[in-house]
């Protein structure tokens, strides 16, 4: 099973929405989908509870009865404030470590200290996990934008996406829906930003 960790210790970053709309990509993919919900929240939890039963089967860990080795891939929505012994014990699990970052001063230097605390950590220095960055709320080719790049200039890790604002994500959400499910006119413009995302998640199954 593949594990795929959405992380950033600062609230509101975008975490539940990278989680829930990367589940539905797979589930999508005829692939076997769990996410653990670790948010106190329970946002990721809710959406699985209210998916219509006519889409791709997606399960929270809890709901999977203890058959979790037989899913594909599991996607951990982390809480905020993810450190010390319970973000190692994620980062064991971890093959693909996504770092959601929204454009603003606050989450970028909260941003900047937790990539260096991954940076530290042993199970990445030793290349068993790969970290990729995503700007959410934000277009490219705009400051923000700008700023980010420059911001993660010296780390050498990829931009994945920069995903706009936009109700697409809102309103399929209520609907424990993800992009994914939704008829490609409804979402063409949101779809296309995520290509490099998903080619990034795909390149783990070659190896």
């Amino acid at each position: 099973m593949k594990t795929i960790l959405i992380a950033n210790p600062k609230g509101g970053s975008g975490k539940t929405t990278l989680s829930v709309n990367i589940a539905g990509f797979l589930a999508n993919q005829g692939l076997r989908v769990a996410i653990l919900d670790l948010d106190r929240q329970k946002s990721a939890s809710l959406w699985v509870a209210v998916r219509p039963d006519d889409l791709p089967e997606i399960v929270t860990l809890d709901s999977s009865e203890g058959e979790d080795c037989l899913n594909d891939y599991l996607v951990i929505d982390s809480p905020a404030g993810l450190r010390g012994k319970n973000l190692v014990h994620a980062l064991k699990l971890a093959h693909k470590i996504i770092v959601p970052v929204s454009p603003s001063l606050f989450d970028l230097n909260a941003s900047r200290d937790f990539l260096q605390i991954l940076a530290e950590e042993k199970q990445v220095r030793a290349g068993r996990c790969q970290i990729g960055v995503v700007g959410m709320r934000m277009n490219a080719r705009t400051r923000a934008a700008s700023l980010l790049e420059d911001f993660l200039t010296e780390s050498a890790l990829p931009i994945l996406a920069y995903l706009r604002e936009t109700q697409v994500y809102v309103n399929a959400a209520s609907e424990g829906k993800s992009l994914f499910d939704l008829p490609v006119y409804q979402a063409v413009r949101e779809l296309g930003q995520w290509d490099f995302l998903l080619n990034w998640l795909e390149k783990g199954d070659e190896t």
